[in-house]
């Protein structure tokens, strides 16, 4: 009697168990379902023959797939990358996807003030004109490091990288108008805030919260940037991709690896449905002459009354400046 009262006992267990994993699987696939249908899709089949497109970081990730959605709508595609090894095979790849040959590869590492500005001159030497400038490489680093600049890793590719690389095109893109700068910022700006007093930061206890500090510089970057362009025809807008799976969640801390693969794997969209709201705000013509907004699943979103602050963005682009080094030959905007 009492191996049978052991033996009921187990298959209780067992049949609890059971309903927990089938509950578990049940609750993460309604979640995918209702990250799938309340993902935001470009449908417009917007052509983009006869214009120029940049797109730093384009190997990997939202890039590499808005890299080859622009390729395929017809666009030249200009892929700024660092590992020009791994640019090649996407380039091939991307070219074999689309049919289109105009995708070329240019050596940028935006964490360098020497390579942007060395970018920035062959653009300038070998381009015509520059349609979209679409600011997405990005890195969110674990450990504390600092450029040959002397400029935080995290802050110079996400923020001071892009502020120069705009200022050294903004001439070719007033050129080119109407034309567009879009910049891949994040939701996740909401978790921070702008310490204009240490927007170069000498130490950071957690490191990986600089992103975060990244992301919010970017959009009031963008904010200022659409204010000084009025009346030029060059618009600037930023987007956050949503969660998306993509590489720059490789850098998380030791302890939080599993844990967040994870929920990357299980939650997050993949790097397809992350582009497409870069693409909507890259080619997207209700957005023609839109400058100046936050956008989300294709939709323009609220942004925090902090990051609206026109002074904070004011000051961190006078800081930013200094920070960039920027030369009185320099084009001013």
């Amino acid at each position: 009697m009492i191996f049978l009262g052991i033996d009921f006992g187990c298959h209780i267990v067992q049949a609890l168990l059971a309903l927990l994993i089938v509950g578990f699987l049940t609750v993460v696939s309604l979640l995918k379902f209702y990250a799938y249908v309340t993902c935001g899709y470009f449908h417009d089949r917007v052509k983009m023959n006869g214009k120029t497109v940049i797109i730093t970081g384009a190997t990997g990730g939202i890039g590499k797939e808005t890299a080859r959605e622009l390729a395929k709508r017809g666009a030249r595609v200009i892929m700024a990358c660092r590992n020009l090894d791994t640019a090649k095979n996407v380039r091939d790849e991307i070219v074999e996807s689309t049919k289109n040959e105009n995708v070329v590869i240019k050596k940028l590492d935006i964490s360098s003030q020497k390579s942007v500005r060395e970018f920035a001159e062959d653009v300038l030497r070998t381009e015509t004109r520059l349609d979209v400038l679409i600011h997405n490489a990005g890195t969110g680093e674990k450990n504390f490091q600092k450029t040959e600049d002397g400029v935080e890793l995290t802050m110079a590719t996400n923020h001071f990288g892009p502020f120069l690389l705009t200022h050294l095109l903004i001439d070719l893109l007033k050129r080119s108008a109407p034309s567009r700068i879009v910049v891949v910022a994040s939701e996740l700006y909401r978790l921070s805030c702008l310490n204009l007093e240490k927007i170069n930061p000498s130490s950071c206890w957690f490191p990986p919260y600089l992103y975060y500090v990244s992301k919010y510089a970017n959009i009031c970057f963008t904010l200022e940037l659409a204010r000084r362009l009025e009346g030029t025809n060059v618009t600037a807008n930023c987007l956050h991709p949503g969660m998306v799976d993509s590489g720059i969640w490789r850098n998380t801390p030791t302890l939080l690896t599993w844990p967040v693969k994870l929920v990357v794997k299980v939650f997050f969209k993949k790097p397809v449905q992350g582009s497409q709201t870069s693409v909507f705000a890259a080619c997207s013509e209700e957005l023609e002459k839109v400058s100046g907004k936050y956008f989300m699943d294709c939709a323009e979103r609220g942004l925090s009354s902090g990051v609206l602050d026109a002074s904070k963005a004011k000051k961190l682009w006078e800081l930013s400046e200094t920070i960039v080094n920027l030369r009185p030959t320099d084009p001013k905007i």
